[in-house]
């Protein structure tokens, strides 16, 4: 492996990693622990003009080039082989204007960031379910998290973007500013360049709200989702929920004598007033009587982070996505037969309820695409490294999700993986918005510059 000659990295001021580094078998490691490349060079920005002097440079020396933000998306393309991987992980600043309910975020931030600063004002926006996920991934594929249905995904919350484009210009994108590239960034992935920074519209969300899993046994799965499905057609948008399928994690809030026994698990969080809140989750409590109820009034902050220890860095991931349409008797009888089937008890399935904010913003005004979804799935392999089980749960998903068929409804590109068809990149969106979103790509990275994401081709 031969580095570039680095003397051309005029105005760098952040640290250099290359394979004789100390640090680099650290600084090439990403959240999933399958993904094992070795890149030429790791540019560690502080800032901006960082940014803007290693795109100039990769370009200069014809370098395959890597961004990576939090390091967190499953297909890891946050870094590459033989390449040179732009590491914002640095720039996890986060100003927060409490008055103008605006936040503005670095690009390597994390969403555990942004809570921890808006949450003493009783602020939030749309962020993931995992504290540890990357602001700048989540965001620019589109957003799903607890807040979507009442607030919007992630990209609806948008202002404005600082994003340095593949000609190594620093731009401001917004609604006033290169308005198509403003469009392209809110769902189209990293196609169209390195955001430095994003501009977030924040609401009032907490510190309190009501929020918490309900758990049934694997064995109540059909009357449980037959009982969501009707429970959903009233729900305010105020009411995210997450459907998790498999083994109860070995969390402290969850009973030891429960702990890896198969379950169905309902995550709710209630973005409103926790009286009214209460009001509408208590026919769900009360199906089926629950193994174990975990809703009551928390901490927004320490609910976003709940999940964190059941989604490790370092583990091994591999998914298989889709969006769904409503649970039909039909749908609920393929997701009983196969839910289950895993071998490892680290394996999942999760089931995100989209719907209310986020189908009510037309088709085309964003990049995201499929608004119309009722569900998001993704079928999530997981095991450790060293267990003998990431074979038989990769064709558990393969096998899962070929028995979705003719129920799968698009995808969410942000729980692609790496080894997708490039057919599926354009079911995760509708209608022109492909053909809209390749026009600005050619407009601003015409040479695919910027190609190791879920890949947008210019012609």
């Amino acid at each position: 492996m031969t580095t570039p000659d680095i003397a051309g990295l005029e105005g760098f001021r952040g640290r250099l990693v290359n394979a004789s580094h100390a640090d680099y078998d650290i600084a090439r490691a990403v959240w999933n622990g399958a993904i094992d490349r070795r890149p030429r060079l790791i540019a560690r920005c502080i800032g901006a003009s960082d940014v803007v002097a290693a795109v100039r440079f990769a370009r200069n020396h014809d370098l395959e080039i890597a961004i990576r933000g939090g390091g967190h998306n499953v297909a890891g393309t946050a870094v590459c082989d033989e390449g040179f991987v732009i590491d914002l992980s640095a720039m996890r600043a986060v100003r927060v204007d409490p008055a103008g309910r605006r936040a503005w975020v670095q690009g390597g931030a994390l969403w555990g960031d942004v809570d921890h600063e808006t949450q003493p004002h009783g602020l939030a926006t749309t962020g993931g379910i995992v504290s540890h996920t990357g602001v700048a991934g989540l965001t620019l594929g589109g957003g799903l998290g607890w807040l979507m249905r009442k607030h919007g995904l992630t990209v609806d919350n948008v202002l404005g973007v600082d994003v340095v484009t593949a000609d190594g210009k620093l731009l401001r994108a917004s609604e006033d500013e290169h308005p198509d590239l403003f469009w392209a960034l809110r769902g189209g992935g990293g196609n169209f360049g390195v955001v430095t920074s994003f501009e977030f519209r924040l609401h009032s969300v907490g510190p309190t709200v009501l929020a918490g899993p309900i758990l049934w046994d694997a064995t109540d799965v059909g009357d449980v989702l037959r009982f969501y499905s009707d429970f959903l057609r009233d729900v305010p948008d105020e009411l995210g929920t997450v459907i998790r399928f498999g083994a109860a994690p070995p969390v402290p809030a969850i009973p030891e004598d429960l702990h890896w026994r198969p379950v169905v698990m309902i995550g709710t969080c209630y973005a409103g007033p926790i009286e009214d809140g209460e009001q509408v989750l208590r026919p769900l409590r009360a199906a089926r009587t629950p193994l174990l109820d975990l809703v009551r009034p928390t901490h927004y902050v320490d609910f976003q982070n709940a999940l964190d220890s059941t989604v490790v860095h370092g583990w091994n991931y591999y998914w298989k996505s889709t969006h769904l349409p409503e649970l039909s008797d039909d749908l609920i009888d393929v997701i009983g037969e196969h839910a289950f089937s895993c071998a490892s008890p680290r394996s999942y399935v999760a089931m995100f309820h989209l719907q209310g904010a986020v189908s009510r913003v037309g088709e085309g005004a964003t990049a995201f695409g499929n608004r119309q979804a009722s569900h998001a799935m993704t079928l999530d392999a997981v095991w450790r490294p060293g267990e003998e089980l990431g074979d038989r749960d990769t064709d558990w998903t393969r096998k899962f999700f070929a028995a979705l068929g003719h129920f799968r409804k698009g995808v969410y590109v942000n729980f692609l993986g790496g080894d997708e068809d490039p057919d599926r990149v354009r079911e995760a969106y509708a209608g022109s918005v492909y053909d809209r979103l390749v026009e600005v790509k050619t407009r601003y990275d015409p040479d695919n510059v910027f190609h190791h994401n879920q890949n947008i081709r210019p012609p």
